[in-house]
């Protein structure tokens, strides 16, 4: 009988609802951020992974699900792969060794973000970085060690301004070129 659940049923009923909610707004933004393009995709992305962060907030066990070392460290490795064979077959084969990163070289411009872009231990990017980037694309790869595959949904939903991105400040504005 509905007046014998528990208060704390209901309000988790409440929050399944609500998250489902989310997600799937989060779903409808991110179709019409692949149909717009350019900025305003960038704007609709980064709504959309509001949505399924605050979707995954209302789930109960879904944070420890996700953050569970074991499914991090799968999502890292996984992440690593993906960035070494997209930089591989881009950047024809130039991957280096350099301060436990695995640095892929020789890419266009159009295939990572400003000055190359860190997916797992793979460091993307069209020329030989200085130390200071590498001190700063070291603490991407452990935020991708960290949340392992949730780190792009938590990245964009932390926003693309740099100065107010909690992992591009973690990482270092100043070594990221940013300052």
């Amino acid at each position: 009988m509905p007046s014998e659940v528990a208060p704390s049923t209901r309000n988790t009923g409440r929050r399944l609802g609500r998250a489902a909610a989310d997600t799937a707004h989060g779903a409808r933004l991110a179709v019409l951020a692949a149909r717009v393009g350019g900025k305003l995709a960038v704007r609709v992305a980064e709504a959309a992974a509001n949505g399924v962060v605050q979707a995954g907030r209302r789930i109960p066990g879904v944070r420890d699900l996700l953050l569970n070392p074991l499914v991090t460290r799968l999502g890292f490795a996984a992440a690593t792969v993906f960035g070494v064979v997209w930089g591989g077959v881009l950047g024809g084969g130039r991957i280096r060794v350099r301060n436990g990163m695995l640095v892929v070289t020789g890419l266009p411009a159009w295939a990572f973000g400003r000055g190359g872009t860190t997916v797992g231990a793979a460091f993307l990017t069209d020329r030989t970085p200085p130390d200071r980037v590498m001190r700063h694309e070291r603490v991407h790869k452990e935020q991708w060690r960290h949340y392992g595959m949730v780190l792009p949904v938590l990245y964009l939903a932390a926003g693309r301004d740099p100065l107010r991105n909690r992992f591009e400040i973690e990482a270092g504005l100043r070594d990221g070129g940013y300052l």
